[in-house]
């Protein structure tokens, strides 16, 4: 028999009072009120439950305004989010920090209906897995960059595509391809084919776009494989500083002169500074110089971050 109907409010009041207020251990408490321990924490869920029990927060403030100002005047930004995270965090944690705190603002920021441009990545995963089921949005959703490898993940585009219209409706378009081909040629094959045509054109169509922006170092190109050390040593000597859905760009925001450029299967840079509304993620104050090059380039309009890189960004 559940709690609720076993027991009283004024056992439930009791073991609430030990507990909450008296500080009693649940040992304790089930000494006092005469139940086995294994029921206590039934009889404090109950207590919960029933309103006997009404647990308040003082409203935690998760975003820094100060630094978002800052942030939308230097840079010119639509808008800002710069997360506040625990001392001393790690790249994961921040990330998760972002990631949960950063959801809101970016749902906030999303048209109602619109074509989406989705980017893939850690951070952005972070985001799209924290997204909460809301009112409806009519949205088409479009895959912004070709797969990584073979190996789909849960932060690569395709999944994350798929995991905004399951959670908010509409219609989800992939890009049947990988992000990286062998030459230009194999690319433009990719292109000329009538079921990536009609993606790629609505791609192009965009309204808004949720994307990551990776450091070259720490590229989820390098963890996958798909980089190696001779790549990166080529894409330092084009003056990479950063890279967003497969696209490297030096300081200045300019996409690199690489061998990479015309292998890629991505949203080109110059149709995502079109984009009304792009959404950057990042975390950790080591992405700074290449936030700073998307900024410079245009490329993001608004921007979802951490105090560290916000600071970094801001020196």
């Amino acid at each position: 028999m559940p709690a609720k109907a076993a027991y009283p409010d004024e056992i439930l009041r009791m073991a609430a009072t030990l507990y909450y207020v008296d500080g009693l251990g649940q040992t304790e408490v089930a000494k006092l009120v005469r139940v086995s321990q294994t029921k206590i924490s039934r009889l404090l869920a109950a207590a919960l439950e029933r309103g006997i029990v009404r647990i308040t927060v003082e409203e935690y403030q998760a975003r820094n305004d100060k630094l978002e100002h800052q942030l939308c005047s230097r840079f010119g930004l639509r808008s800002a989010a710069v997360i506040k995270t625990a001392r001393n965090a790690g790249a994961e944690a921040a990330r998760q920090t972002v990631g949960h705190f950063g959801a809101p603002f970016v749902a906030s920021v999303f048209p109602r209906s619109a074509i989406v441009a989705i980017g893939g990545g850690r951070s952005v995963a972070e985001v799209v897995q924290r997204f909460r089921r809301g009112e409806a949005r009519r949205l088409t959703v479009v895959q912004a960059m070709g797969s990584i490898d073979s190996n789909i993940s849960q932060v690569d585009a395709l999944e994350l595509g798929r995991a905004m219209v399951k959670l908010w409706g509409g219609e989800f378009l992939t890009l049947s391809t990988p992000a990286f081909v062998a030459d230009r040629k194999t690319r433009d094959f990719f292109l000329a084919s009538a079921q990536i045509k009609s993606v790629w054109q609505r791609l192009r169509q965009a309204e808004a776009a949720l994307v990551g922006v990776g450091p070259l170092d720490l590229s989820v190109y390098v963890e996958r494989g798909v980089l190696g050390a001779t790549d990166l040593a080529h894409l330092r000597s084009s003056g990479a500083v950063g890279e967003i859905c497969g696209r490297f760009f030096d300081a200045k925001g300019r996409e690199c002169a690489s061998r990479w450029r015309d292998r890629v299967i991505s949203i080109e840079l110059d149709y995502l500074k079109k984009i009304p509304q792009v959404i950057g993620v990042a975390a950790g104050a080591d992405r700074a110089p290449a936030v700073a090059g998307a900024l410079h380039g245009g490329f993001i309009k608004s921007l979802l971050i951490d105090e560290a890189l916000a600071h970094a960004l801001l020196t």
